[in-house]
């Protein structure tokens, strides 16, 4: 459980680190001070070679050979000397502080330094590590009388010098320094391991606790900024984040309170709309009637029947009224077929170009190629993009430009086939534009205020979208989207509407 989380696994790899490093400089230590004594050693074997190579040798000259013996002997009493000896080239002793040497033959090790060209080597001799050094003796014009005419080896002085004492040191000396790692490592991994534990584990378990009462639902938790380091730096995002959080579940809170008063004010409309429009439409029709054969009783050229012409033109408007509101109360239900966009598009420009109040207007079609098909309602999608034209171009009573588009692009992973509908008439105040998709509610000295919340809402039948942006001045472009459905597809998310 320990290597599972981020606190133990900071602290074995710290332990790991600090061992490597704190090893390999140990034993960098340990290897340099071995070389030192090994240096140390061979110097003082080297002079005393020297020094006992120059007795020997003005004892030779005067052809003293006692001398020579009692020169080794004494030398070899020394406890850091194992042999000191004269051996011929060709192996045999001549002379040794051992006497009982005399005669045998000289160790291979130290025979292999002279016959290799080499002084010194590290070898063992009976189970003890000594250092093997030896120096020839040459013999120049004063030894010509007893060695005879010429230069030459007349002897080979060998010492082997005891490292028992410098592996003691050398021993000593690793214990001390692998004791002292040990010590260290265990030092500065407690501490780092206190430091985290006290600065990092505890601060992100308390952290991580506070966030499981948030993700409960619990927002009046906070964290206590301890330090002005990183920890304090992160208690302090988290509270900002928590303060956030919970200003916008009261915003959310507020927005579905409010999405529930619209719905349910929509509902009452529209009951309220069917209603009105069944009361409405039936008497409009008997009271159009009877004036149609009341102004059958006047002379065309009597001015009484322009005045009925007038009241059964507010007829008609009231009627259309009363069609709208039972309309928007209880939309039809759609029938769905594969429709290709750019032929509405083309059919709805079509009856656009018959309008009186298109006259002036510069009509710009951009259609793409092999748009897919939408499964959709002709009628109703043709509805939409017919009063959405319409209100482009009663926005440019003095003539301007209407453009229309259609392209496909994907969004969060759903095709979309999107019309966009463009005018350049005096655009839209930016508070209005949260209105205008509320019912009821227009600019229009003749308008209802219903069409745009009728294309929102068969749109929504259909999955799709409406959108507007304007600016003052600048015209409106308003944005139609359309999912790429397959037929089964859409039929389900139709049943699921109506179960709805």
């Amino acid at each position: 459980m320990f290597f599972r989380n981020l606190v133990g696994r900071v602290i074995i790899l710290n332990i790991l680190l600090l061992t490597i490093g704190i090893g390999a400089l140990t034993l960098f230590y340990i290897r340099r001070e071995q070389g030192h004594l090994i240096s140390s050693t061979v110097e003082s074997a080297d002079l005393l070679l020297s020094t006992v190579e120059r007795s020997i040798f003005n004892s030779m000259r005067i052809g003293n050979s006692e001398d020579v013996q009692a020169i080794l002997e004494m030398v070899g009493r020394s406890h850091h000397l194992a042999r000191v000896r004269i051996f011929h080239p060709g192996g045999t002793i001549l002379k040794s502080a051992h006497r009982q040497e005399i005669g045998s033959q000289v160790d291979p090790n130290d025979l292999a330094l002279f016959l290799n060209g080499r002084t010194e080597g590290v070898f063992k001799v009976d189970g003890e590590d000594v250092l093997g050094m030896i120096k020839p003796i040459v013999s120049d014009e004063r030894c010509y009388l007893c060695h005879g005419v010429g230069r030459k080896v007349i002897g080979v002085l060998n010492l082997n010098f005891s490292l028992d004492d410098t592996t003691r040191r050398l021993r000593e000396s690793s214990q001390f320094f692998m004791l002292s790692t040990a010590a260290l490592i265990l030092l500065l991994s407690g501490g780092i391991s206190l430091i985290l534990l006290r600065f990092v584990k505890r601060p992100i378990q308390e952290m991580a606790e506070k966030m499981e009462r948030v993700e409960e639902g619990d927002f009046s938790v906070r964290l206590i900024p301890r330090s002005t380091d990183e920890m304090g730096s992160l208690a302090r995002s988290f509270n900002s984040m928590v303060d956030n959080l919970e200003g916008a579940r009261k915003e959310l809170e507020q927005c579905h309170f409010r999405q529930m008063e619209r719905a349910d004010r929509l509902a009452s409309i529209g009951e309220m709309a069917t209603g009105i429009a069944h009361e409405i439409k039936n008497p409009l029709a008997g009271i159009g009637g009877a004036i149609s054969v009341l102004a059958d009783d006047f002379d065309p050229a009597d001015e009484r029947r322009q005045i009925i012409g007038e009241v059964l033109e507010q007829i008609a408007r009231l009627d259309k009224t009363a069609t709208d509101l039972l309309y928007f109360g209880k939309p039809g239900t759609p029938e769905f077929a594969y429709a290709d966009i750019n032929a509405l598009v083309k059919k709805t420009l079509f009856f656009i170009a018959q309008h009186p109040e298109a006259k002036n207007i510069h009509r710009v079609k951009e259609l793409t190629r092999d748009l897919p098909a939408v499964w959709v309602d002709e009628k109703q999608i043709q509805q939409v993009l017919f009063n959405v034209t319409i209100n482009a171009i009663q926005s440019m009573k003095d003539g301007g430009t209407l453009s229309v588009f259609t392209d496909a692009l994907f969004h969060d992973g759903v095709e979309l086939v999107r019309v966009l509908i463009a005018d350049s008439g005096g655009g839209i105040a930016e508070e209005e534009l949260e209105n205008i998709f509320i019912p009821f509610h227009t600019t229009k000295t003749q308008g209802t205020g219903l069409g745009l919340p009728i294309c929102r809402r068969l749109l929504e039948q259909h999955g799709g979208a409406i959108r507007v942006e304007s600016r003052l001045g600048e015209g409106t472009t308003f944005t139609i989207e359309l999912p790429v459905l397959d037929g089964g597809t859409a039929g389900r998310n139709e049943e699921s509407r109506a179960q709805i």
